[in-house]
């Protein structure tokens, strides 16, 4: 984890984390899919180090953050821990390595509801009700504006466990929250602990973002150190020729 070396305060912007993850895949040969193995299996690290007492529900969305999420998933299973994966659509409606990540958990046959798009909050709370954990891996750091249905549903679901005494854990950053401006929307996750991947978003530790993130942890995902000095140095260029 970057908490535990030079990088533990590294803030960069969406734009920024986002050259970091290109420049990682296409000049550093390093796979996008380890980049999210790394990130999956350090969040199950942290979560692990909080201390498991029962079920881990884990909500995927779409894209990569549900990817996080299904990996999060198998390295819990891995470890003897109950595991229920709760899909907001179809899970080979998902692409590249979460679709791949879907497959290798169908295939190991984790524990897995797939909501109905009419999912109401109600029914979407029953499928919570047994977690010791909840992991918010709906929206990734892409997200912008407010959710729409069902991830507005699933959010409020959520954060009504969250309400009941659940523990939740944000996967990047907590859902409906806009990670450079730390903007929440009118529904966002309320988080115990967000696990963020490669570097600390500035909306994390925003005022406004804050009060929903809860404890922050930093993932490393792998990046080469050269590759994170370079794209600081470069970020430093661009703000001092602002």
């Amino acid at each position: 984890m970057y908490s535990q070396n030079l990088y533990r305060n590294l803030v960069l912007p969406r734009r920024w984390v986002r050259e970091l993850d290109r420049r990682a895949v296409e000049d550093y040969h390093i796979p996008s899919i380890v980049l999210m193995e790394n990130a999956g299996r350090g969040a199950a690290d942290i979560l692990e180090t909080l201390g498991i007492n029962g079920p881990v529900v884990i909500c995927c969305g779409k894209g990569n953050n549900a990817g996080d999420g299904l990996v999060v998933a198998r390295h819990l299973d891995l470890r003897g821990y109950k595991v229920q994966i709760v899909l907001l659509m179809p899970g080979d409606s998902l692409t590249g390595d979460a679709l791949l990540n879907y497959q290798i958990v169908r295939a190991a046959q984790l524990p897995l509801t797939v909501l109905p798009n009419n999912a109401s909050e109600d029914s979407i709370a029953a499928c919570l009700d047994n977690g010791d954990w909840i992991l918010d891996a709906l929206l990734g750091t892409g997200a912008q504006g407010e959710p729409r249905t069902p991830f507005d549903t699933v959010i409020c679901a959520i954060n009504r466990a969250h309400d009941r005494g659940k523990k939740v854990l944000a996967l990047d950053l907590p859902s409906g929250l806009d990670c450079d401006t730390g903007q929440p929307s009118r529904t966002t996750i309320q988080a115990d602990h967000t696990v963020t991947f490669a570097a600390i978003k500035p909306g994390l530790i925003s005022d406004l973002g804050r009060p929903f993130v809860g404890q922050l942890h930093v993932a490393d995902i792998g990046v080469p150190r050269r590759l994170i000095n370079e794209i600081l140095n470069e970020w430093e260029r661009e703000k001092q020729s602002r």
